[in-house]
């Protein structure tokens, strides 16, 4: 064997081994070698505007598929409309704001983006972190802050990282939306019951506030607030139409009958009002489309102009990086859903490119931040829709009701909004769900949801989803150094048919030698190491070592060298092969010899 052959590995490397060695690089070069993106992974990888559209279109779009998407359309922009006030609302501005956004931000992420039926719009998940921002810097910090989210949004779309949704866990994802549907129906309680104080910044402090005035409760508040929500749940139970309009029906009927008896109900048109362009001031929203403002030309807390400056900027982009990061994470993870229900393959770059174009441009119509929401998207689906038109007609029903309905609208009794979005604070905590996961799930993953269900709700949501990874991740690598085992298969006449010579033993590593794993595998194998003349080592299970493994292996040879110790390594895999002579590790007469069969390692024993 001639210890300077040479062999071209992937990339160009040129790798330093035994001709023997060279034979399995090259063997093993020819199947390992990485090859073009797989057809049924590309949609984690491509990125086009319109893309969802476009693949569409692909097919004939027929007067049959616009009548589709056009029921579709409309049967999401009615349940759009109430759902976009609640949630504009609970977001700390008036409910326009949320029909601006069903408006634009929904019409443009249908027609750029890359799924074919999310429904874009406000979303409950967003709820916790507008709120904050909300009542700190306003209506203006906030359509800055959905702004740079936009812009981040872009930059994620054009890196690429839409694929990397697929690393997120389900513990994670489960904890967190969790966490955010009990701080959302914690924010509902006080309109539910009809009481009159501010909240406080902390959860712990929202708690101690609610508990603190709930004997002052307003009855009739309370009385409108749960009929409404025994509707939802009735209509839900009995009819597959969507439940919010009749819900809301009930809950102006009752206000209505509570009204003819002297009590007074709040309502939209009581609590909020706007600006006529005559100076002087309507109640509830305005039936009119929404003008082109720069988003620092609107009011910040203190009811002027929040302006532009670069301290703002940087006051308000940690909050635009959690907003970006919870669009990113909400949209694809619908997107996911959506296709699992119609067997249909999103493009994810695209989908990010889509919700950074309608969160660039809504913030200068007055619309808050917009994602893919996965009832209405679901309800979507189960409306026929064939295409991203639907998602398009659904921005133009939120647009006509603004114009058509909005004196109606300002009818509606804040305790049914409440009641509205308990419901749906309850759907997206997916309570039997987590339920089954804690009966079913390995102790790991549950200590990882209840961390990022706690952390959500008492800190923030990007804090609790950044520790879930960290800790999913640690628990994964543990789970896997575990797997990897070490076994003495000197006896084992399969692999070794006849004895070996005094002294010399064989030992099998099955799993990755990677950092997690390598310092206690060699070290237990040192400790076996005793009065031996050789060892060797069978590494044909072995499909991956780091840095930390070949820093493992150093170790142990060089402790075995010192005991006067041969150490032979045999059938290297290609990863493990490549990494060594990347490594600088080379055969050292006498104490290391590299060979790529075991019975060539074998055959040395006796030599």
């Amino acid at each position: 064997m001639n210890p300077s052959d040479t062999v071209s590995g992937p990339h160009g490397h040129t790798l330093l081994y035994t001709s023997a060695e060279c034979r399995q690089v090259r063997y093993n070069a020819r199947f390992a070698q990485p090859g073009p993106v797989m057809p049924h992974r590309s949609h984690l990888f491509s990125l086009r505007i319109g893309h969802a559209l476009r693949e569409s279109l692909q097919q004939p779009y027929n007067v049959s598929r616009f009548s589709k998407d056009l029921i579709a359309g409309l049967t999401v922009g009615v349940i759009a409309i109430p759902l976009s006030m609640a949630l504009a609302i609970a977001s700390g501005v008036a409910p326009q704001y949320g029909l601006y956004t069903a408006m634009i931000g929904g019409f443009l992420i249908a027609l750029t983006g890359g799924s074919r039926f999310s429904i874009s719009g406000p979303t409950a998940a967003f709820v916790v972190i507008l709120y904050p921002i909300a009542e700190k810097f306003g209506l203006g910090g906030l359509l800055i802050a959905t702004l740079l989210s936009g812009i981040i949004l872009l930059a994620m779309a054009f890196a690429r990282l839409g694929r990397f949704i697929e690393y997120i866990p389900e513990s994670v994802t489960l904890g967190f939306t969790s966490g955010i549907a009990i701080v959302i129906a914690t924010l509902q309680l006080k309109d539910f019951f009809g009481l009159s104080f501010e909240y406080p910044e902390t959860y712990v402090g929202k708690v101690e506030a609610l508990v603190t005035h709930l004997p002052a409760f307003d009855g009739p508040s309370l009385l409108v607030g749960g009929g409404t929500f025994a509707s939802l749940l009735i209509w839900k139970k009995f009819s597959r139409l969507p439940p919010h309009i009749p819900a809301l029906l009930v809950g102006v009927l009752i206000a209505w009958l509570l009204g003819l008896q002297g009590h007074s109900i709040e309502t939209i048109g009581s609590r909020f009002s706007y600006l006529l362009p005559d100076g002087s001031t309507g109640s509830g929203i305005p039936p009119m489309l929404p003008e082109f403002i720069w988003p620092w030309q609107q009011p910040g807390a203190d009811g002027t102009p929040i302006g532009f400056s670069w301290s703002l900027l940087e006051l308000l982009l940690p909050a635009a990086f959690s907003i970006a990061m919870l669009g990113a994470i909400e949209s694809l993870l619908c997107a996911v859903v959506l296709d699992n229900m119609t067997r249909t393959r999103h493009s994810a770059n695209s989908e990010l490119l889509g919700q950074g174009i309608g969160n660039i441009v809504a913030p200068f119509f007055g619309g808050i931040t917009a994602t893919a929401a996965i009832a209405r998207s679901a309800a979507n689906v189960r409306s026929g829709a064939q295409t991203p038109v639907a998602g398009m007609i659904h921005g133009l029903v939120v647009m006509a009701g603004l114009l058509v309905l909005a004196p109606l609208l300002a009818h509606l009794p804040m305790a049914s909004m409440a009641a509205l979005l308990l419901l749906v604070a309850w759907n997206i905590a997916e309570a039997d769900k987590v339920v089954h996961f804690i009966k079913t799930a390995p102790r790991g993953d549950i200590l990882v949801l209840l961390t990022c269900m706690s952390l959500t709700v008492l800190f923030d949501m990007v804090i609790a989803i950044a520790t879930g990874i960290v800790l999913a991740s640690l628990l994964f690598m543990r789970n896997i150094s575990e797997m990897t085992r070490i076994s003495d298969i000197s006896l084992y006449r399969k692999l070794v048919p006849e004895s070996l010579p005094a002294g010399w033993q064989v030992w099998k590593i099955n799993g990755p030698l990677f950092f997690a794993a390598a310092d206690r595998v060699f070290a237990e194998l040192e400790n076996k190491m005793q009065a031996q003349k050789g060892i060797i080592l069978y590494l044909d299970a072995v499909p991956v070592l780091d840095a930390g493994g070949i820093s493992a292996l150093e170790k142990f040879i060089h402790s075995c060298r010192a005991q006067n110790i041969q150490v032979m390594i045999a059938d290297l895999q290609f990863q493990p092969l490549k990494t060594l002579a990347r490594s600088g590790l080379r055969p050292q007469p006498g104490a290391l010899t590299f060979t790529p069969t075991l019975s060539e390692a074998l055959a040395n024993t006796a030599a």
